[in-house]
């Protein structure tokens, strides 16, 4: 494992391999502000500038963030300027409607299946959530990955920001 690290060493850590996609949702950038979870948030927030990472973000978490308070949209705003902004797709829709006719979450949680629809699609390599109910949950990422293997697609990681981030690890 990478200890936290000033800019040379984080260099040299990505010169050595290929950096990840991750995908976050709005529940990261939201919790950013959250006493909660906002050290580690904000530590995969320094790994994105820090070019550690590669963010990708989406057309929904753009349209969430609109409703959420100006200090997300505008960390969200500062975000967009580098990160890979995924579309809705027809092929993202047609994989949440086979979650929505599997079950895996209410209806009223379509937004949910979005994410890990989009992120699924676009075989990025980890989906980062605080999303402990519907998304960062073992029960629901076997069925989403299930119904993912069943249509051809590879497994979704996913993981809490706290796994992620180089925030603090030790070796």
């Amino acid at each position: 494992m990478l200890e936290k690290s000033g800019p040379s060493e984080a260099k040299e850590y990505n010169s050595h391999m290929k950096r990840m996609r991750i995908y976050v949702d709005t529940s990261v950038i939201g919790g950013c502000f959250d006493p909660e979870f906002r050290l580690w948030s904000n530590g995969l927030i320094d790994d994105f500038h820090a070019r550690r990472f590669h963010l990708v973000i989406s057309d929904v978490t753009a349209a969430e963030i609109e409703r959420a308070p100006a200090p997300v949209r505008e960390l969200h705003a500062g975000l967009i300027g580098f990160a890979e902004i995924l579309p809705v797709t027809e092929e993202a829709l047609s994989l949440l409607e086979k979650y929505e006719e599997h079950g895996v979450l209410d209806a009223r949680f379509r937004n949910d299946m979005l994410h890990i629809a989009l992120a699924t699609v676009a075989q990025v390599d980890v989906l980062v959530s605080w999303n402990f109910q519907h998304i960062v949950r073992l029960d629901k990422i076997q069925q989403f990955n299930g119904i993912n293997l069943e249509l051809g697609y590879k497994p979704l990681a996913i993981y809490s920001p706290r796994e992620v981030t180089t925030y603090e690890r030790k070796g």
